[in-house]
């Protein structure tokens, strides 16, 4: 099909992603099909008017925080629209996008709605559910202020279908400062050995779970992390173009590690969305924990200061290496209010919006024209790595798999889970490939 051969171009793409630094512009163009407008998008002053219903999985946290500052800014600069906030909980989408998929199936689609940058798009545009917004990419200032390889992730026959708002990544480790130094940890360890090591010296501590985790998500993140460690980036984004078997020995290597990790841990429901793991971690009742970069924003949200109170590293064994996700805004078709639904993508799009959005969030701008100096210390490091290392895709969040490969994973993860066995994981994960990937 072609929605996996335009997958496997894009993820192969990610390996080698560098982001050039680029001065501020306004100028269009650089994106999207060639024979595109370069003309500026045409926008009514204060907004086509009228409610613009904006669907995410933002409704709690650190996610809501963003999400709060974008709408902030929205009604200051479109004062003609009306928000319409459809948010629905669940970390990572795991409610809304099941609720989005029947809203689109029933033509009542939202003005706009959130999405994971990459393959996992393909679904809506192979069903003709999203519209291309080339002419708002352009309207940005285009690959003049997008990095190019980002936005050639985004196209897909010429055309460039959704907004990205930020840049997270998902291979981090976060931890209790003083809970590792109870344990007399003082390094960062260099690889799952080192860091498994470390855990038994917190559990000597008296801390009985050193790893959490919430649900099932969470718990594929964390096993995307250990795929990372154990195959490389190369081997890691194998997996997804066939160059890497999902039998392979480095495979089978990573179950047993997760397997190990996962004795670590708390005992987690699927209903557990990731602020209860990280909280655990805050609250010193466990060492570590693998989240993606929206935790700062709980972090700081619970009055705790950066090496004060927690510090963070790569997962071990993933130095180097920056496990992307990019969160996105669409143009649906058949959208009851597309000029407000395309104000709402300027705002998305926009230096001031992305830098409001991304403070809040943890992430960072998917722009390159906004000055790394304007973040605290963690985001500006992420900037760098961003930069300088190599470039995967994230499972969890869409960026490396379809929607329907990463509901056969997270099936696989959850199953395992419980029975803990690792041949069975891997043929379940075998099984999701050969029925996803052919």
């Amino acid at each position: 099909m072609r929605s996996r051969t335009v997958a496997s171009a894009a993820i192969a793409g990610l390996v080698a992603v560098a982001l050039a630094a680029c001065g501020g512009t306004t100028e269009s163009g650089g994106a999207g099909d060639a024979n595109a407008p370069t003309t500026a998008l045409q926008t009514k002053a204060g907004g086509a008017g009228g409610d613009v219903g904006v669907f995410t999985w933002w409704a709690a946290g650190s996610e809501k925080q963003g999400l709060d500052a974008l709408v902030k800014l929205f009604r200051e600069k479109y004062p003609n629209n009306k928000f319409v906030n459809l948010a629905v909980a669940g970390g990572a989408g795991s409610n809304a996008k099941a609720k989005l998929a029947s809203d689109l199936q029933n033509n009542q689609p939202p003005d706009s709605f959130q999405g994971h940058a990459g393959a996992e798009l393909l679904d809506y545009i192979d069903k003709g559910q999203i519209e291309p917004v080339n002419d708002v990419i352009n309207a940005l200032g285009g690959d003049k202020v997008f990095p190019k390889d980002l936005l050639d992730r985004l196209t897909v026959d010429g055309n460039i279908y959704s907004v990205p708002s930020n840049i997270h990544r998902a291979n981090v480790v976060w931890a209790n400062v003083e809970v590792l130094k109870k344990a007399g940890i003082n390094e960062v360890p260099k690889d799952l050995k080192a860091w498994m090591a470390d855990m038994d010296k917190v559990k000597a501590s008296g801390v009985d779970t050193p790893l959490s985790v919430a649900g099932t998500w969470t718990q594929v993140q964390l096993f995307e992390n250990v795929l990372i460690a154990d195959l490389g980036a190369d081997g890691y984004s194998g997996l997804f173009d066939g160059k890497t078997a999902w039998d392979s020995d480095g495979v089978k290597t990573a179950v047993a590690d997760y397997k190990k990790l996962l004795g670590y841990a708390n005992t987690a429901s699927d209903g557990d969305d990731w602020p209860v793991a990280t909280d655990l971690v805050i609250n010193g009742k466990a060492a570590y924990n693998v989240m993606g970069d929206w935790a700062v924003a709980q972090f700081n949200d619970k009055g705790k200061k950066q090496d004060q109170d927690w510090t963070w590293f790569p997962t071990p064994g993933t130095d180097g290496v920056f496990d992307f996700l990019a969160d996105s805004f669409t143009l649906p078709k058949g959208a009851k209010n597309p000029g407000g639904a395309k104000d709402w993508l300027m705002l998305v799009g926009s230096a001031e919006g992305q830098k409001a959005f991304n403070l809040a969030k943890g992430s960072i701008p998917a722009r390159t024209d906004i000055p790394a100096s304007d973040f605290p210390p963690y985001q500006q490091a992420a900037m760098k790595s961003f930069k300088d290392d190599t470039i995967v895709s994230s499972i969890a969040h869409g960026a490396a798999v379809s929607l329907a490969w990463n509901a056969d994973i997270s099936t696989a993860i959850s199953k395992f889970y419980v029975s803990k066995d690792e041949a069975q994981l891997v043929t379940d994960l075998v099984a999701a490939a050969k029925k996803n990937q052919a």
